[in-house]
């Protein structure tokens, strides 16, 4: 087999569910004898998701707010710190999964790009990003012609089988001991709900008007036992303001992985634990804010996802057995190889 010369490759975090995505095409791409340097954003939980990993990684920039203003500023000021610190990386090539600043800096630096993402409604992003990256990753669910505009096309635009979920969580196997850690073992009936990331662009600020509605019409049920995984301290004292029997809200980030794989239930105003609901196997409702993206439109269609309009069309039943065992697992070296070529 011919060897593949060792690279320094930057991969980049802005949010909490790209150091999921990414870890095992870090790890791969490491224990193939390459150099990976990491960057993250402080948003959410991804410095703790990186800080559990063990990895070294750098910190860099803030937080910029939901208004477009705010964010620009913070975008900006991120460019600069990053630009500086690459410049003296000597780095081979570059990858994220939605991160608008690794396609800035790697175009003023000249390193080739890969940006990945699986929700093609967040316009301005994908306008900067698909036009300064170099190669560009999406399911298959998601249709051509909705990229086109932002310059993916043609050789540039590489489209995966499946769902990115379906590859980082194809060994994955839930660690029962987060039930014992949160003082929900034993439920009857496990219902997991998460909130909205409000800080994103094209959601404007909006929180979920149908979260309180979810949170008591669960609390109500005496057989239930509910956590919420909130996104930001506000959102947690939000929740806990509502003064609600049998809910949980944990102060830092948990295997969620693990809590959605043993929930009978999901509910949720995100889109990556949507479609790890639908992957492992647990039902789940999506109270997302935003335009419907074609992973989404997919999962309807196949009945692996459910559209919440009203709060009583919920079931908190126990979930059938075996829907874990059966899911659909794909492996990450496929993923990596259309990420970057020949690296693997």
């Amino acid at each position: 087999m011919l060897e593949v010369p060792a690279v320094r490759i930057w991969v980049d975090f802005t949010n909490t569910a790209h150091v999921i995505v990414l870890r095992p095409l870090v790890e791969r791409l490491e224990a193939a004898g390459h150099e990976v340097a990491l960057t993250a954003r402080p948003l959410s939980h991804t410095v703790e998701l990186l800080e559990d990993w063990g990895h070294p990684h750098l910190v860099v920039g803030r937080y910029g707010g939901v208004r477009r203003r705010d964010k620009a500023r913070a975008a900006a000021g991120r460019v600069r710190e990053l630009l500086g610190w690459a410049r003296r990386q000597r780095l081979d090539r570059a990858l994220a999964h939605g991160s608008t600043d690794v396609p800035v800096v790697s175009r003023l630096l000249r390193i080739p790009n890969t940006t990945m993402f699986d929700y093609e409604w967040a316009a301005t992003q994908h306008h900067v990003n698909c036009r300064l990256g170099d190669r560009v990753l999406v399911p298959e669910a998601i249709p051509p012609e909705r990229l086109a505009r932002y310059g993916a096309r043609g050789d540039k635009l590489i489209r995966y089988p499946g769902l990115k979920e379906e590859y980082y969580l194809a060994d994955f196997e839930p660690d029962r001991g987060v039930l014992e850690a949160l003082g929900v073992a034993g439920a009857e009936v496990l219902c997991v709900v998460r909130t909205a990331p409000s800080y994103a662009l094209y959601l404007g600020g909006s929180e979920t008007p149908l979260l309180a509605q979810v949170l008591r019409r669960a609390s109500a049920e005496e057989r239930v036992r509910t956590v919420v995984l909130a996104r930001t301290d506000e959102q947690r004292a939000g929740v806990r303001a509502l003064g609600l029997e049998r809910v949980v809200v944990p102060d830092r980030t948990i295997d969620g992985r693990s809590l959605v794989a043993l929930a009978d239930a999901l509910v949720s105003a995100g889109g990556t634990m949507n479609r790890e609901a639908a992957v492992l196997g647990t039902p789940v409702w999506s109270m997302f804010e935003g335009p419907l993206g074609g992973v989404d439109e997919q999962l309807v269609r196949e009945g692996r996802l459910k559209l919440l309009r009203d709060p009583a069309a919920i079931a908190f039943e126990p979930k059938p057995a075996g829907a874990l065992a059966e899911r659909v697992r794909r492996d990450p070296a496929d993923l990596l190889e259309l990420a970057l070529p020949g690296l693997a």
